[in-house]
């Protein structure tokens, strides 16, 4: 028997997708049908650019829905703030110094939420990977395709 794998992400992230579906559900979907009935007005359907132009947004859309149903029924939902400890988990936010002791700040998130330039990185990167289990004071050393990167940990929060 399969066993259906859970997907950690924040309530932010799991309010987004939600809010994300219904946008789907309640402006994307009805206004691709209405594109598509208005082609099917304009007659001979096999080359009618604008029905198979609507035709392949309809299938997008209904696959960007499918998926994003399918992360939120597996969606294990997480609240840092209820998290505690002396230990990199996900939901983490790690303040750390890189080699060149300048500060670099980072939460740990689910692969849906991630966006490194706002600091926010998937459990599944490769520093991320790197972090989970290490405490304040330790190195870290990991390989990215620029190289080996180092950090140190500086301080572990619960927000």
């Amino acid at each position: 028997m399969a066993t259906i794998e859970k997907m950690p992400m924040l309530l932010e992230g799991y309010q987004r997708i939600s809010q994300e579906v219904k946008r789907l559900k309640e402006v994307e979907r009805p206004a691709v049908i209405q594109a598509i009935e208005e082609a099917r007005a304009h007659g001979d359907l096999s080359e009618n650019a604008e029905y198979h132009a609507a035709k392949e947004k309809q299938g997008q859309i209904e696959a960007q829905i499918a998926d994003y149903e399918d992360r939120l029924t597996r969606a294990q939902v997480i609240d840092p703030s209820e998290l505690s400890g002396d230990k990199v988990v996900f939901g983490t936010t790690v303040h750390m110094l890189d080699e060149n002791d300048k500060k670099v700040t980072y939460q740990i998130v689910g692969e849906i939420e991630a966006d490194a330039k706002n600091g926010k990185i998937s459990y599944s990167s490769p520093l991320a990977r790197a972090l989970i289990g290490r405490s304040v004071g330790d190195e870290v050393e990991f390989t990215v395709p620029a190289g080996d990167k180092y950090y140190l940990i500086e301080k572990i929060e619960f927000v």
